[in-house]
């Protein structure tokens, strides 16, 4: 992902050959000498037996082009140029060797310019180095100059394959960075907006009752500290994606699961509200996609309820496991006068959960219930996730 050659035709990474490792950039140069000292080699051996003075200039052109294809990664068009130049030289000195090739090592050159170039750039090199077919057509019938312009072309567009190739892979690559963004903001917004809902929570009460009953008031202050330790511990999870070699030594924190969901529930009751978590079938053993969506919507559900729901006292957390999904269903007795954000499901809060419902090929609802109250409501497949 080179952001510094700056070229504007399309989405690749236009020095990606250039920026190959040694090794790699000395197997591409050893293999493009290596056809050409073969085919080429070969033929001007054969086709020197009868000029024997001009034998020895031809072969040092040939090596001389091997040579020069080691910088074809870096400058393409200074290469094929090169090759061009000495090609046609190879070509006059002994007539009895083919156009073709004569000029394999700049054809050789011009895949490599195709593949690592704008294509304005390889187009113009493409359309100069058939210049030279009439010669083959004057020389040696039709038959030669169609020969070696259907090389030069399929040469061509070998680079350009290969371009789209790599076009494709890196648009891949910026796809999967994106969706590796996203999860880690939704992790980030998730752990930050409930402890935080809850500390906030916390903060309020300790403040309210801190000289008539001030051990209430510590305790307030116990369960804030509680929750910033747990959030801690889970936002060092996260920082791990981005420095996985930190922290080997440190104690490792349980990861999100319905196990811990008795967990989450009463770092919500210590803010007074009441929590009442059912549990139908086992959950153990889940998926770990489908554990972590599924606490993660009870989780999201619960910051809701707590930020947004007017009046409410009591919220209800059902879990059940049916073998092929698992369903979750947090409801609240709140008013249902919650912003039109919420409901709709434009909330940053709702938009998380369905993209994590989605994500595991599950289905979500979310919205008040006509007897009051808010209802979210998920379905998660098991048999989708592996």
């Amino acid at each position: 992902m080179d952001r510094s050659s700056g070229q504007p035709d399309g989405g690749f990474a236009g020095e990606a050959l250039g920026e190959l490792s040694p090794r790699a950039a000395r197997a591409l140069w050893w293999g493009s000498a290596g056809l050409v000292l073969a085919v080429l080699g070969t033929s001007v051996l054969v086709a020197g037996t009868e000029h024997g003075r001009r034998l020895p200039v031809a072969v040092a052109l040939v090596v001389a082009q091997a040579c020069v294809l080691r910088w074809q990664a870096r400058a393409p068009v200074a290469v094929l140029a090169a090759n061009a130049v000495t090609g046609l030289a190879v070509w006059a000195l002994l007539p009895a060797v083919t156009l073709t090739g004569a000029l394999l090592a700049a054809q050789v050159a011009l895949c490599v310019l195709s593949a690592t170039k704008p294509r304005r750039v390889s187009v113009r090199a493409l359309a100069v180095i058939c210049l030279p077919a009439p010669l083959a057509f004057g020389a040696g019938g039709g038959g030669g100059g169609a020969v070696y312009l259907l090389a030069v072309v399929l040469a061509w567009t070998a680079g350009q394959w290969r371009r789209a190739q790599q076009a494709r892979t890196r648009a891949e690559m910026l796809r999967a960075v994106a969706e590796e963004r996203a999860r880690i903001a939704r992790e980030v917004h998730d752990v930050v907006a409930h402890t935080l809902s809850v500390m906030v929570v916390q903060a309020g009460a300790a403040d309210d009752v801190f000289t008539q009953r001030p051990e209430q008031a510590r305790q307030s202050l116990r369960a804030i500290e509680t929750g910033a330790r747990s959030a801690l511990g889970e936002l060092r999870l996260l920082l791990r994606a981005f420095t996985p070699d930190a922290g080997a030594g440190e104690q490792r924190e349980p990861r999100p699961s319905l196990v811990r969901l008795d967990e989450l529930a009463d770092t919500v009751r210590a803010t007074g509200m009441t929590v009442r978590v059912h549990r139908e079938g086992a959950t153990e053993g889940l998926p770990a996609a489908v554990d972590l969506a599924a606490y993660r919507i009870v989780q999201e559900a619960l910051t809701n309820t707590l930020r947004h729901a007017v009046g409410a006292d009591e919220v209800s957390v059902r879990v059940t496991s049916e073998g092929e999904c698992v369903k979750v269903t947090v409801v609240d007795n709140g008013l249902t006068s919650r912003g039109s954000s919420d409901a709709v499901g434009e909330g940053r809060g709702l938009v998380g959960m369905k993209e994590r419902t989605r994500l595991v090929g599950g289905s979500l609802r979310a919205g008040p219930l006509p007897g009051g109250g808010f209802e979210v409501a998920a379905r998660l497949p098991v048999g989708l996730v592996s």
